[in-house]
């Protein structure tokens, strides 16, 4: 008997108890069937979208030339943790992931209350001119999907940086379907470095060697509108490329995504970017939080030492930037927590990263329990709401008791 039929992925499951009255998801995620790039890509790409066969244990997606198997760590929502596999057929996926009903039944028995949605894109294609419809194509999915929550899911549009205009004016088409932020990758990506099998990880990674960087003036176009337009920007880990498929190397990859966060907010610190635009949000997402205040005192403390022969002539110290400026999520994180009162770490975010394979689903009040114990009320609700409400504008959030009217941390 096939594991599809022995493990019935999309199976009741009991609600736990809660342990905090109103929870923000800082980052969960969308795993659309890849049938609906027929319907969203622009009609004169729709031939060309991709088509699923069905072969033994496997779908496989078929796409200019190439048949692969549907990858499942996007979705190990529903199983135990021995009960993981790499690749599969679509119904051995969390129905959650596509269906706004199904996630919102899940998220009331995870006790989730609001959650800030990632999906991505976009297609892997050879075709430059495919390859942007097609983040534009996930976009508006994906908003379409939030529409139907009800107020309780907000959508984070993937854009490219290939060209900075067309930059804005994805994040101006974002704000006006209601997204509530937009993701970049994590180094601004480069024309000559676009290839078909490099192109998804160019969306999340960008070109970490290229010639353009965020600290230069090419950018500060993008950084005043965000700011006109109160849009944060988010950067989903990316900085380091993870080998997802690889079991030598999947693990070793995992935990160096993590501090490597660390490399694109420092560029823009070191180059001004935050004295230029002080506004400006930025957000981390999914890096963890725990290697935060030790950046930022090794980097407030080499700033002080170096500044002088490197002409950097920021306005404060590294760190000030951290509490200012820039945000970061974590899905399980004791120690980050524990950090919470130093340098950098006030502005921190939980989440469950549903329905990915690092997920707290459908155990998340569980966890968030083991990461705060003995954590005052008011501090917990604002890593838990307040401060994922701030980040993305949620409009007049529900301040749990102890926050400031604002939602300021206590």
């Amino acid at each position: 008997m096939a594991e599809a039929d022995t493990i019935d992925i999309n199976r009741e499951i009991a609600a736990e108890p809660r342990v905090a009255d109103y929870v923000v998801d800082a980052d969960v995620h969308v795993t659309p069937p890849p049938t609906f790039w027929a319907e969203y890509l622009s009609p004169r790409f729709r031939e060309l979208a991709p088509r699923v066969e069905s072969e033994g244990e496997y779908d496989f997606i078929m796409f200019e030339g190439t048949r692969r198997p549907v990858n499942l760590m996007q979705s190990q929502a529903g199983r135990a943790f021995d009960q993981y596999k790499n690749a599969g057929k679509l119904s051995d996926m969390r129905v959650g992931g596509w269906m706004p009903q199904r996630r919102l039944d899940d998220m009331d028995r995870d006790g989730i209350d609001k959650a800030i949605v990632f999906g991505g894109g976009p297609l892997s294609t050879g075709s430059l001119e495919l390859y942007l419809d097609s983040f534009d194509a996930f976009n508006r999915w994906q908003s379409d999907f939030c529409a139907d929550s009800n107020g309780r899911m907000f959508g984070v549009a993937f854009l490219t940086t290939v060209d900075v205009e067309q930059t804005i004016a994805g994040m101006r088409a974002a704000r006006a379907r209601g997204d509530v932020a937009v993701n970049l990758p994590a180094f601004p990506q480069s024309l000559s470095q676009f290839t078909k099998e490099g192109s998804v990880w160019q969306a999340m990674t960008g070109d970490p060697d290229g010639t353009r960087q965020y600290r230069d003036p090419e950018f500060d176009p993008l950084w005043a509108a965000a700011v006109d337009l109160d849009m944060p920007i988010t950067f989903h880990l990316g900085a380091r490329v993870s080998r997802y498929k690889d079991k030598t190397n999947f693990l070793p990859d995992v935990v160096m995504g993590k501090p490597a966060m660390l490399e694109p907010p420092a560029i823009m610190i070191y180059g001004g970017v935050f004295d230029r635009f002080p506004r400006l949000r930025l957000g981390l997402i999914e890096s963890g939080v725990g290697w935060i205040p030790w950046a930022c005192e090794y980097m407030d403390r080499t700033w002080h030492m170096q500044r002088h022969w490197t002409g950097c002539a920021i306005k404060h110290p590294p760190s000030h930037y951290f509490d200012q400026n820039i945000y970061a999520s974590f899905i399980s994180d004791p120690v980050g927590v524990e950090l919470r009162h130093k340098p950098g770490g006030r502005n921190i975010m939980w989440s469950s990263d549903y329905p990915h394979s690092e997920t707290t689903f459908p155990h998340s009040h569980r966890a968030i329990a083991e990461n705060f114990r003995g954590v005052p009320t008011a501090e917990r609700d604002w890593i838990l709401a307040g401060c994922a409400e701030k980040f993305f504008g949620l409009g007049q959030a529900r301040l749990p008791g102890g926050l400031g009217r604002n939602g300021d941390r206590p």
